[in-house]
């Protein structure tokens, strides 16, 4: 039985042994781990070797479902078919959990966003992706791939990039290049400003990243009536890709009426 790789779900299958092999070495154990997305189980015939390991797999196709239970023993218990962005992660395990997969490139910030929603309770993430989204999210302030996801994800984890992998390493062949990265989790516990109105800025920012700080910003600015002391800052002649996390963090104490 062979899985048909779907294009409304992301599908492409990787099946180069040795990308595989060193995906799953990347991954730090001992852990509780979920993996994202096994498709035909190229990585979960791997991790299910690392004794170090206690796996649980998500995936929403049925199709490699049936897949996965007919060709690995003692799956059954450790497969929950669903979507991740979905899933209540209290289902999955107790406490803290490691994550790792080949993640539908379609789907993959979403994923992303959600792991910053439990980032303290997953300290260790690996996973292959687009190579422009693996550039983005390791990119220092100053790129112009450098975006709001990258703000978002620098905040909280350290970004480390482990491969670049060509279209041949999979089935059927993606259009574009992959990556695999790995993020840790880093010592931060609060950003020291408000943080939906962090978000809200680094969003704003982006969103017309062409523009002045000052500019693109505008709209909140007039809003919370900041002053024009307050804009005459010189972090407001920036865009928003000169700013790196302690900028933007900064920033938000201005609107909040707390300068550092």
């Amino acid at each position: 039985m062979e899985v048909r790789a779907k294009k409304s779900l992301g599908q492409h299958f990787l099946t180069d042994q040795k990308v595989a092999r060193s995906i799953v070495e990347a991954l730090n154990g001992p852990a509780d781990v979920l993996e994202i997305g096994p498709g035909m189980g190229v990585l979960t015939q791997y991790l299910l070797q690392r004794q170090d390991l206690n796996l649980k797999l998500v995936e929403l196709d049925s199709e490699s479902v049936e897949y996965l239970l007919t060709h690995f023993p003692g799956m059954q218990g450790r497969l929950i078919e669903a979507d991740y962005l979905k899933l209540d992660e209290n289902i999955l395990f107790k406490g803290n959990y490691k994550i790792i997969g080949n993640f539908p490139y379609n789907i993959s910030s979403q994923i992303f966003f959600k792991i910053l929603e439990s980032r303290d309770r997953i300290p260790e993430v690996v996973c292959m992706i687009q190579k422009e989204v693996a550039d983005r999210i390791a990119e220092p302030p100053g790129s112009k791939t450098y975006g709001i996801l990258s703000v978002f994800l620098q905040a909280w984890y350290d970004i480390e990039y482990i491969l670049g992998v060509g279209p041949g390493a999979f089935c059927p062949p993606p259009k574009v290049k992959s990556a695999v990265i790995r993020l840790k989790r880093n010592s931060r516990t609060s950003l020291g400003c408000d943080e939906k109105l962090f978000r809200q800025i680094v969003k704003m920012a982006f969103n017309q990243r062409r523009k002045t700080l000052r500019n693109a910003l505008k709209p909140l600015i007039n809003e919370l009536s900041l002053s024009a002391e307050k804009t005459s800052a010189p972090v407001f002649d920036l865009r928003a890709e000169k700013l790196g996390v302690e900028d933007f963090v900064a920033l938000t104490l201005i609107f909040e009426g707390k300068n550092r």
